[in-house]
């Protein structure tokens, strides 16, 4: 539970940061970055592979 809340406080901290400095241009790029790592850690699976090799 410890770890969840440490990233939760992360994402937190970045959003008060977005609003205060009005650097909203950063909001894509972090959830570009997050979805690119989550495909990256599903797509270790064998399952995913076939169409992982369909797309390029």
């Amino acid at each position: 539970m410890g770890r969840f809340r440490i990233v939760g406080g992360l994402f937190r901290e970045f959003g008060l940061f977005l609003k205060e400095d009005r650097t909203w241009w950063l909001a894509p790029i972090l959830v570009l970055l997050v979805g690119l790592g989550a495909f990256i850690i599903f797509a270790q699976g064998s399952a995913l592979a076939p169409f992982i090799y369909a797309l390029f």
